[in-house]
């Protein structure tokens, strides 16, 4: 999980998925104060959104955004909208953090209106006599139980759903916006004996100079791999035929989408930076299909053990 944590100091969508009280909400509130600074470009460009809005502009300026919408924000409180246009909350986190706690407590219909935003980075709001564009690239990190009791695969306590409670809960997140997510990490239940026997980590100082040597390669290669164009992460990841191969059959044998196949590139080519390589290997791009463990566990019956994921559209 502190790999994910990482990687997604790089500008990729995250995603925690586990029971309560295993840190979930607290390791995604986290991830906004230890990006870096906002640059000029990207601080004038928050101060306009905050403008707008009628927010003042200075009281942070040079951070980055951090909003954290509750889970019964409408679709206009999220992405925008009103007789006169404004933006929403999407376009207020823009080159910052959009938190999204208790996901799959939002309504589905207000999910879905955020898949023009993270694919695109903008936001049209569109009325019958004008069109307004909000830009709208940020970063969603968001938390979720997997169940609504919680506990579905706790290892500490039973959970209490039944089957048809679980897939209606588990099924308020579609595939294509599951898609759009490029780390869904299960953030397991462990007994209190494995939490006092955890080998340390990595100090924070070492964590610090990778992200930063990672980001610095991105930044000299044109832009974060989350943001890069397709032929741009095409060029950076230096695939070779057997490896696309490989990788198109794996996808294939998950069910996913062609958008997943970008994105699973996307978060190998930033594991590929953190050990400063070039191009990516099959070694990334396992690690990188690890990370996306929700496709794995959303969309199945839970009354059948083994049952194959939903087939993804866009």
């Amino acid at each position: 999980m502190a790999a994910a944590y990482i990687v997604g100091l790089h500008g990729h969508n995250l995603l925690f998925a586990g029971p309560p009280g295993t840190g979930k909400t607290m390791l995604a509130s986290r991830l906004s104060g230890i990006l870096p600074p906002l640059g000029e470009n990207e601080a004038l460009e928050v101060a306009a959104v905050r403008s707008v809005c009628g927010l003042p502009i200075m009281e942070r300026w040079g951070q980055r955004p951090f909003r954290a919408p509750h889970h019964t924000a409408s679709g206009v409180a999220l992405v925008g909208g009103g007789s006169k246009p404004r933006p929403g909350e999407v376009s207020l986190a823009h080159h910052g953090v959009l938190f999204l706690d208790e996901l799959a407590e939002f309504d589905r219909g207000v999910l879905e209106v955020m898949r023009e935003p993270l694919e695109s980075g903008r936001i049209l709001i569109s009325r019958a006599s004008h069109q307004r564009r909000f830009p709208a690239r940020f970063q969603l990190v968001a938390a979720m139980n997997p169940c609504p009791c919680g506990y579905l695969g706790d290892s500490r306590r039973n959970c209490s759903c039944t089957p048809g409670q679980i897939q209606r809960y588990q099924a308020r997140l579609s595939g294509p916006l599951l898609d759009r997510i490029d780390l869904q990490v299960e953030v397991p239940g462990l007994p209190a004996e494995e939490l006092t026997s955890a080998t340390p980590g990595e100090g924070s100082e070492v964590v610090r100079a990778r992200v930063l040597a990672a980001r610095t390669r991105q930044l000299a290669r044109g832009g974060l791999n989350a943001h890069l164009s397709t032929p741009d992460l095409e060029a950076a990841c230096q695939l070779d035929d057997a490896e696309r191969q490989w990788l198109a059959g794996v996808l294939s044998r998950l069910n996913l989408s062609a958008r997943a196949y970008h994105r699973v590139l996307r978060v190998a080519l930033t594991l590929s930076d953190l050990i400063a390589q070039e191009g990516v290997q099959r070694a990334q791009l396992m690690e990188a299909i690890g990370y996306r463990q929700l496709d794995r566990m959303m969309g199945r019956d839970p009354a059948r053990p083994g049952a194959g994921p939903e087939r993804r559209s866009a």
